[in-house]
Parts: structure tokens; sequence; C-alpha cells
């Protein structure tokens, strides 16, 4: 696996190495570099060739690099010269093209590929409202319709069916979505649906090339029947709570497993670990859903192992026990 190093003036690079690792999971391979104020070119070199031993492949590493032409890049950009035929740097880090290049590493084994590829994705993720800021050829390019092959006839394919208070996030609308690699995003809530706000702020959080939707159960049932127009089309659905993907499933659409992303915790729920918190009602219906067969698959990215649904279950349930 390509290794890497992301550089930078100050604290950014551990920064934008946590918020990666929030989104995305943690990773092995990967090194923040920083050069502090009352550092020189000495003090970071010495650094980037520390990270760099650590790597299991020291053979393919791709620097991301905060600036072009700054002290850090200097430095990464003399040890590149000896390894260029192999090794990459690019500069202008975003964390769009952080989460880019973990995902990438996932199908590519080269940094020149990984380099080349993160690219578009790190000036895509510069955005701006009102729209009408943004350069000509930046709103043409959203205006464009995301291709797709709506209409054709055939079901609706299933890539990810998941339980998540947040509903589409960081996690969701990068690391779920370049596993998945969806045509849509539904979210499937009746009060959402209702909810003019909340269903535009998650329309406009959809990655570049996905359509986004919010619809009601009821809704979602009539397109899981829908054999005529959703040929070639592949979902990702987003449930807020398990009453909502029971009510679904109940009505006809053929959710196999549940990924079980975070359940917000409020007055009356008890908390078994950090993301997950149970009313008597959720613990009663995921027994539910798993005596009609549905699986779950616990874990908040895709590089997170998985969690035992019943063992939280039952730790839940004893936290309820001793509140009575």
């Amino acid at each position: 696996m390509v290794s890497i190093i992301i550089a930078s003036h100050g604290e950014f690079a551990k920064g934008i190495y946590q918020s990666g690792s929030m989104i995305f999971g943690e990773q092995e391979n990967v090194q923040p570099v920083t050069l502090m104020p009352s550092e020189g070119p000495d003090d970071i070199k010495a650094k980037l060739e520390k990270a760099i031993a650590s790597f299991d492949d020291q053979d393919q590493v791709l620097f991301l690099v905060d600036l072009w032409g700054g002290t850090p890049f200097n430095q990464v950009n003399g040890l590149f010269e000896a390894h260029k035929d192999k090794w990459a740097i690019v500069a202008g880090l975003n964390l769009p093209m952080l989460i880019e290049a973990y995902a990438s590493r996932l199908s590519m084994d080269t940094a020149h590929e990984i380099a080349t590829h993160i690219i578009e994705t790190a000036k895509d993720g510069v955005k701006v409202r009102p729209e009408a800021l943004a350069p000509k050829e930046t709103k043409a390019a959203a205006a464009a319709p995301a291709a797709n092959n709506a209409g054709r006839p055939g079901k609706l394919e299933y890539g990810l069916a998941r339980i998540d208070s947040r509903l589409l996030h960081g996690q969701v609308a990068t690391a779920w979505s370049k596993t998945i690699n969806p045509t849509r995003i539904i979210v499937v809530s009746d009060s959402v649906a209702k909810d003019e706000l909340r269903s535009s702020m998650i329309k406009q959080a959809a990655p570049a090339g996905i359509k986004a939707h919010v619809i009601p159960i009821k809704q979602m049932i009539k397109i899981a029947k829908d054999d005529k127009h959703f040929g070639g089309q592949k979902a990702l659905v987003l449930f807020e709570n398990p009453e909502d993907a029971l009510t679904a499933i109940d009505g006809g659409v053929p959710i196999k497993t549940l990924n079980i992303g975070s359940m917000a915790h409020s007055v009356g729920k008890v908390q078994p670990n950090k993301v997950l918190a149970f009313s008597q009602e959720d613990i009663d219906t995921y027994k539910k859903l798993a005596d009609k067969g549905i699986e779950f698959d616990v874990r908040k990215v895709p590089t997170d192992n998985k969690d035992n649904m019943n063992n939280i279950l039952q730790k839940a349930q004893n936290m309820l026990n001793e509140q009575k």
C-alpha cells in the first residue's frame, strides 16, 4: 500500500490528519510532519526522513504538502529527486484531497496513480455560497446534470443501507460513498422529508456526481417495488433510526444487511459505547429486525473492525434494567 506523508507549516498537518481519521478511520503508513515556528529546514528534513523510515513500504511514497514553494515543500522536493520515478508530491492540501488519497490506496498501487487521480477531487472540494460568487466555469459544471442510467428497466440495487442519526455527513459522503460507489444517496425519513431546511442541507452535502434525495418511507417502499425505472441505479440508503428501517423492510424494501453507524444519545437512552445510544424501543426494534433475518454490520467507516451487535444490545439492556 502506498505510504503517505502530510507536511505543513505549523500544526495544520496534524489537524488534517486527525480530521481524516475521524472521517475515513485510522490509517496505517501515514505520518503528519510539521515545521514549527522555532524550527528550520534541517529540522523538518530530519522529521521527513524519520517518517519515511517508519513506513512498511518506502518504495511508493506520496507527499501531500500545504504550500508549493514553502520550506516543507522544498525539503520534500530535495528528498524526492532521488526517487521521482516512484514517489510523488501534490501541493495545495485540503481535506477532500486527503480523503480521496486514502480511498485511492485501496485500489491503486503507485504514488503516481494516486497523485494524478486526487487533483480533480481537491479542486472540486472548493465551493462557494451564494453560488453566484463561483467562477462561470464552476457554475456551469455544477449545473450540468450528473450522468446516470435513470429510466432503464430494472429494480434499484442496494449498495448499503445504514442507520445513522446524523444521516448524510462526512463519513457517509466520503468514506462510504468511495467504497460503495452509489449513483444515488437516499435519506428515508418522514420527519426529515417534511423539513425543507434540513432536506436542502442534506442535498447540498452530497458528493460531486451523486444525487441525494430525501423521501418519506412510503415513497421508498414504492420505489422498491418499481421494476421499470431504476435499472443500473445503486443506492446508499440512510435511515435516522431502526424504527424507520423496520417500517421500510416490513413494507417490502429488500434490505438484508443494515450498517449501524451512529445513534445519538437523548433523554431516556443508555449509551453502551461511544457512538450508539438505545432506548427500550430501539432494543426491541433491533430484536425484531434480527428475527426477520437482518444482519448487522456495526462500524462507522469501512476500515473499522465490525462490532458484535448482540453484545452491544445485551449491554444496553443491562444498563436500562439497572435504571429501573
